[in-house]
């Protein structure tokens, strides 16, 4: 099938390609870690870079998914950066078996961890632990970036819940491995040991508790690194690691052969038929998709691009028409979808409804199939473009709280796998009620026009200069309408920054940023990754009944 194509579509279409555009010229540059001359540097070592290992690791006719690219993009800046984090977290196939692949750049600081390595590094455990798929450590790090230790050492959510989790994957039976393929000091050097095997790579590969200079100034011990901590001495003296391995490549061909000897997961049992490509060309999301976020466009176009044959099965078609719900196939995959519809369109009572916003009787639907698809095993896929709840007397009078708590009471509950791509707006409640970060997606990724933020840009950037200069007036202080306006712009300037969805991907609120073309292939191999992992809760909603 084709669409009719007018000028409002081509110029949304050249407005998507250029923010794709700008968006790959990043993700190049991120790639490049600590750039190219450290990159040499790494290189004359005898050492393959992060991306290069996976890339041998992972099978070449199978598709990858990274996560966390864009991770610390644009923070910590007096330290002069530190591209993705300093770690390279991937989903990808290992002799045809779905594994997360943990893998330092130590072209980026030696690998130090900065507190986003953290955090990222626990987001791809998460992934592994909610989907019981291997996971693969690369290790070449220097340790905590000293200069940061109190954010990455002492807290909850810091560098020894790594080790923790270590532990915890361990009991519950899902496979770790790790190689050590440069430096591995400290507290960190109990990520390998703490795997189930654990691989060195000689002349490169070294793990310690202290390192030589370390050990000289507390007990005076003269010893070099290799001897200390290199591969013939845990291999042939502590019985430390479990295998030495040459170089790089035949490290990463090992543990292609011991994940190659794994028995078949347990399955959860989702649905899935052969795959068919959507009947609509999935390039008209292009031009469909507004450049100007003010405007409408129906939803339920863009989910035709989306899915199989573009056929989906409507659930209450006439009823709550500001979120869609429906079943579908996604590359042969079951999936319940709950969309945001933009358009403005008419209630059950015939009255106009706001497009993006979520009325009293939207949010029971998308409750109640919500539900549904929990009591048929299916999946659920979100897409987001959401203002928030509707307002005013006539939604509160109709208990649009309560009909509220119950959407995000069955999100929140919800034992099916979720996924979320955010492909606009997401701001507040409606951020909650259409599974956002909180509500524990299994993946989360964005599109280069989506918004995160408690409210648009325009209303936060107003209320915030009623406040100031009401504060500025309550000191006794005049304030001209021209500094109303200079305020407004200072405000609106900073608000708009945090809008911008590399902001987002930066502190690792969305897994990142994919163009709208990617959207299936995150979904399939989302589910195809949460198949592995059997359900074992049953569905209960809690005290809030629908």
């Amino acid at each position: 099938m084709s669409t009719p194509i007018n000028l409002e579509f081509n110029k949304n279409e050249d407005a998507m390609k250029m923010a794709i555009s700008d968006l790959k010229k990043i993700n190049e540059q991120v790639k490049l870690g600590g750039g190219k001359k450290s990159i040499e540097r790494h290189k004359e070592k005898g050492k393959l870079t992060a991306r290069e290992r996976l890339e041998l690791l992972f099978d070449k006719n199978k598709p990858t998914l990274e996560v966390g690219l864009l991770a610390a993009y644009d923070m910590y800046p007096e330290q002069g950066g530190c591209p993705s984090a300093g770690v390279v977290t991937m989903l990808g196939y290992v002799k045809g078996r779905l594994c997360m692949a943990v893998a330092n750049d130590a072209t980026v600081k030696a690998g130090a961890w900065f507190p986003m390595t953290g955090k990222k590094n626990l987001r791809a455990q998460e992934i592994a632990m909610e989907n019981r798929l291997p996971i693969i450590y690369l290790v070449d790090s220097a340790g905590a970036f000293l200069p940061m230790q109190d954010e990455i050492f002492p807290d909850k959510e810091n560098f020894g819940r790594i080790f923790r989790n270590n532990a915890v994957m361990s009991a519950a039976g899902i496979p770790q491995i790790a190689a050590i393929m440069g430096s591995c000091v400290a507290g960190g050097a109990y990520l390998p040991i703490m795997s189930d095997e654990a691989l060195i790579v000689e002349g490169t590969g070294s793990v310690f508790l202290a390192g030589s200079f370390l050990v000289k100034s507390a007990i005076g011990e003269d010893i070099d690194n290799e001897t200390l901590g290199g591969a013939t001495t845990h291999c042939e003296i502590s019985g430390v690691t479990d295998y030495k391995m040459k170089n790089d490549q035949e490290c990463i061909e090992k543990i292609r052969s011991l994940i190659d000897k794994y028995g078949k997961p347990d399955k959860a049992g989702f649905d899935r038929a052969e795959p068919q490509k959507p009947a609509f060309p999935v390039e008209d999301i292009y031009g469909i998709f507004p450049e100007d976020m003010a405007k409408q466009y129906d939803m339920l176009e863009l989910i035709k691009r989306l899915v199989d044959n573009s056929e989906v099965d409507q659930y209450k078609e006439e009823y709550g028409k500001s979120i869609i719900c429906c079943y579908a196939r996604i590359d042969g995959w079951a999936v319940g979808i709950v969309a945001n519809q933009r358009k403005v369109v008419k209630s059950k009572k015939g009255e106009m409804q706001f497009g993006g916003v979520i009325y009293n009787d939207s949010a029971d639907k998308a409750a109640r199939f919500i539900m549904n698809c929990n009591q048929k095993k299916i999946p659920l896929v979100f897409l987001q473009d959401v203002t928030g709840f509707m307002v005013g007397s006539r939604s509160e009078h109709a208990g649009i709280i309560k009909d509220g708590a119950k959407l995000v009471s069955a999100v929140a509950n919800s034992v099916v796998p979720k996924f979320t791509i955010i492909v606009g707006n997401s701001y507040g409640a409606g951020n909650y009620a259409m599974c956002g970060k909180a509500y524990d997606p299994r993946l989360i990724y964005a599109w280069p026009t989506s918004k995160i933020a408690v409210m648009g840009g325009e209303q936060a950037a107003k209320t915030m200069v009623q406040i100031q200069v009401s504060q500025l007036k309550a000191k006794g202080q005049e304030i001209k309408p021209e500094d109303e306006q200079a305020l407004l712009q200072d405000i609106r300037a900073k608000y708009f920054k945090t809008l911008d969805p590399k902001y987002a991907a930066a502190r690792l609120w969305t897994d990142g940023i994919i163009d709208p073309l990617e959207t299936r292939k995150v979904i399939s191999m989302g589910i195809e990754m949460a198949d592995g992992a059997p359900i074992t809760k049953a569905f209960n909603v809690g005290v809030i009944q629908t």
